[in-house]
């Protein structure tokens, strides 16, 4: 299994933006399908993009699709999160995850996650 650290949480003011990233370990990294979600306290973890194994292929939720734009550089083991636009309401623990599904949205699809990064989005 591959494993996953985020990184590049902090606090932005709205409007603002944020780009996440997450390395990879595992020699297996460029067979995984990757993807990025969030969690607020009491509620679900939401999906908000995943990209395929090679990269051509992405999906984006409805939610962030024009803001956030997901990204992946096999060469080095690392996804990324570019988002842009931020809005209060993306306060968030924000999560990397992998699966062998080739565009995987749920999470019973997810094979690993990451341990989370926190994004804070003052108003």
């Amino acid at each position: 299994q591959v494993q996953l650290v985020e990184s590049g949480g902090g606090l932005v003011q709205a409007g603002g933006s944020l780009k996440l990233s997450c390395a990879a370990s595992g020699r297996t990294f460029s067979s995984y399908a990757l993807g990025w979600f969030r969690q607020v306290p009491g509620k679900e973890r939401e999906f908000l993009a995943t990209i395929s194994s090679n990269g051509g292929s992405t999906h984006s939720a409805d939610s962030v699709k024009g803001r956030f734009t997901i990204s992946r550089d096999n060469t080095k083991n690392m996804v990324y999160l570019q988002m842009n636009r931020l809005k209060p309401e993306d306060t968030a623990v924000y999560y990397c995850a992998a699966s062998r599904i080739f565009i995987a949205t749920k999470i019973t699809e997810i094979a690993s996650w990451g341990q989370g990064t926190q994004v804070t989005v003052s108003s």
